[in-house]
């Protein structure tokens, strides 16, 4: 099996509450002299206490284009990102020259060359490491990086994988743009990255202090039909404007259950076996009607009410701080089944089945 050797995250420098955040979006996304009770509410209502961003907020006014935030985004993500992929392969105790495959994921920039590209020499990565640079998967792709980590290892099981996640979800912020969509979005979203170190099966069985880390067992994905415009971007001068349709809660109420339940089913499981949820923290409605239609105990998710409080949604970053909590203060009984859940673009569904 391949097993997670390590998580680490990092967070943007530039620290706030979200009445700070909220403050800067009435200055720079209402009217002037428009009713901000909607904003307020909304903000309110996405119990978040404290976001990390990229820039101080009175850079942020200054962002007049896709450009000027997508440079922003290039240097920053690569300074973030170093500093989450040098710290997982510390945990992991193992060098940069060990990795074989780095995968890098963002939603929220662009680059050519990519992030991973950028990184190689900066990290002492060996100049023959495969990269596999991914555009478009959004809050699914921390899931589904661990899953095609997975699927890789399977066929090198000798080698050592990462996953990078930088998502800098504030410099998609809309100036000028009083939308629902863009009010939810800028209480919800924060900047954070994450890496994680995978090794394979019998690169794991040799050894190497990875006790307390979990094993994946299998995967799934799942798209769901005529959903398309439930969740994205529509992409223009101004930058990447957020899609996001108030049903995705219902989509999830729709699908959620009968896919856990049948993926659990397959490996003669059911919910109530899974010790440790590692859910995605989407946003309230999300994560309520989760709990909801899995029927989850009391507490089952109280790791990603905490990140999303602490941190804000980060995107495809965002499960991969869950699991490195869950990792450092859950700490399942060896043996128990644990479940990664993320939703995303498409709209989709991506499950990772845990063994600790």
């Amino acid at each position: 099996m391949t097993r997670i050797a390590a998580v680490h995250g990092a967070l943007a420098p530039h620290r706030h509450t979200q009445r700070e955040i909220t403050d800067m979006v009435a200055r720079t996304c209402l009217p002037p002299g428009a009713d901000r009770r909607v904003l307020d509410r909304l903000h309110r209502n996405a119990r978040v206490n404290e976001r990390h961003m990229v820039l101080p907020l009175d850079r942020y006014p200054e962002l007049d284009g896709l450009g000027a935030a997508n440079d922003v985004f290039i240097k920053a993500a690569t300074e973030l990102g170093g500093e989450a992929v040098r710290g997982a392969l510390r945990t992991a105790g193992l060098r940069p020259s060990d990795v074989d495959l780095l995968m890098f994921t963002s939603v929220t920039g662009v680059a050519a060359p990519s992030i991973d590209a950028r990184l190689v020499g900066r990290l002492g990565l060996r100049p023959d490491v495969k990269r596999l640079p991914v555009f478009g998967l959004g809050c699914v792709a921390g899931a589904a990086g661990i899953a095609r980590l997975h699927d890789y290892l399977l066929g090198w099981p000798d080698q050592v994988a990462v996953l990078l996640s930088v998502e800098l979800c504030s410099l998609t912020f809309q100036r000028g743009d009083a939308s629902l969509a863009n009010m939810v979005a800028t209480g919800l979203f924060g900047d954070g990255a994450a890496a994680v170190v995978a090794v394979g099966g019998r690169r794991a069985s040799q050894g190497g202090g990875h006790g307390g880390c979990p094993e994946v067992v299998a995967t799934r994905s799942r798209m769901y039909p005529d959903t398309e415009n439930v969740m994205g971007w529509d992409i223009s001068g101004s930058g990447f404007r957020v899609v996001l349709d108030p049903a995705v809660p219902d989509v999830v109420r729709r699908y959620l259950r009968d896919d856990v339940h049948g993926f659990l089913e397959e490996h003669g499981l059911k919910p109530k076996d899974v010790a440790a949820w590692v859910c995605h923290p989407g946003g309230p409605k999300v994560l309520e009607t989760v709990a909801d239609v899995l029927a989850l105990p009391e507490g089952a998710l109280d790791i990603t009410w905490r990140s999303l409080a602490e941190v804000g949604n980060l995107s495809s970053s965002s499960v991969l701080h869950v699991l490195r909590d869950t990792m450092a203060r859950r700490r399942p009984e060896p043996g128990t089944p644990g479940l990664i859940m993320a939703m995303g673009p498409g709209f989709c569904c991506e499950l990772v089945l845990l063994r600790w």
